[in-house]
């Protein structure tokens, strides 16, 4: 055999042997959107974490998962369906999103969901009056708002009659929305946070904001609908923010437009414990990746760099009209 050819039929047999077990294809379905630790997808699995190892470094080998690491926790993820193999890690991915989950693993993605929801909901009941002097250890409002209302004036279109921000916290963006907007909801998790950002709106007497309590799945439920829907500095506290995308997508009506801003991927992993942030920021093609699957399209992008080593990135996403095929 040409020596040339071995490294690729090397490949090709491991890509087939990580495939050909159905546990890895259960992990392969359960990474389907989300990142998991291997102590949470052993819980997942109920599994010891020396097997659940070895299942991962079999994928991690074919490529077919791949790593990152969030302080002190590595999380594994599905990769990216490219290379000289793309085809076939597109239709084996395809393949594994048709298997169902059993009721168990289904009630354990749950339960770790739940946990981290409920981490970020303590934090911010805890130090909700501490939080502004937090956040601007790393990025404030000041920062990047004047960019956002530019951004905000550039991609809106003048049909737009109402718009969604998700993550008000103490509602620094409210009077720019309420100014652009017929009408604004400003829809927030944390109910400690939702007050601030209510008195915010009582001291500079916006009367077009309705307040929401809740987060973007109970939002879905309510059958909320905006035109235009702006989350600032939120996706790295949520649980899981491929599933936010997927309920922005649901949110936003036809031809809208979606404005997040959010910390490009870094390394400090103090704003875990100071910040309660759940995630270390994000590569501009993780956003890319989870607008794309809830059927919006990329729009413009802006990148602030930060005097303390941090960067945002502020990205436009649309949702296309209603029969328009392109």
């Amino acid at each position: 055999m040409n020596d040339d050819t071995q490294p690729a039929s090397e490949g090709l047999a491991a890509l087939l042997k990580a495939a050909g077990d159905p546990l890895r294809l259960e992990i392969l379905r359960i990474l389907q959107q989300d990142s998991y630790g291997v102590l949470e997808l052993g819980r997942v699995l109920d599994l010891r974490q020396s097997a659940l190892s070895y299942q991962l470094k079999v994928l991690s080998k074919a490529g077919l998962v791949v790593t990152r690491k969030e302080g002190n926790t590595v999380f594994y993820r599905r990769a990216a369906a490219n290379g000289p193999y793309r085809t076939l890690f597109a239709e084996l991915f395809a393949a594994a999103d048709q298997l169902p989950l059993s009721e168990t693993l289904l009630a354990g993605v749950q339960a770790v969901q739940a946990e981290r929801r409920e981490a970020s909901r303590e934090f911010f009941q805890r130090n909700a009056k501490r939080f502004r002097r937090y956040q601007d250890m790393i990025a404030s409002h000041q920062d990047y708002g004047e960019a956002i209302s530019e951004l905000l004036t550039n991609i809106v279109p003048p049909s737009a009659a109402n718009v969604l921000e998700v993550g008000p916290g103490e509602g620094e963006l409210l009077p720019t929305l309420s100014e652009h907007f017929e009408s604004v909801i400003a829809l927030e998790l944390s109910s400690e946070m939702l007050q601030r950002s209510q008195e915010l709106s009582s001291k500079q007497a916006l009367t077009n904001i309705r307040f929401f309590h809740g987060d973007t799945n109970a939002a879905v439920n309510e059958g909320l609908k905006a035109d235009c829907i702006t989350i600032n500095m939120v996706l790295h506290h949520t649980p899981s923010p491929a599933d936010v995308f997927s309920d922005l997508g649901q949110l936003l009506n036809p031809g809208g437009a979606l404005l997040v801003t959010d910390l490009c991927r870094h390394d400090q992993s103090w704003a875990k414990e100071a910040c309660g942030d759940q995630w270390l920021g994000f590569e501009p093609e993780d956003l890319t990746e989870w607008a794309g699957q809830a059927g919006l399209s990329e729009g413009q992008s802006q990148y602030l760099a930060l005097k303390n080593g941090f960067k945002v990135q502020l990205r436009h996403f649309m949702k296309r009209e209603m029969g328009d095929g392109r």
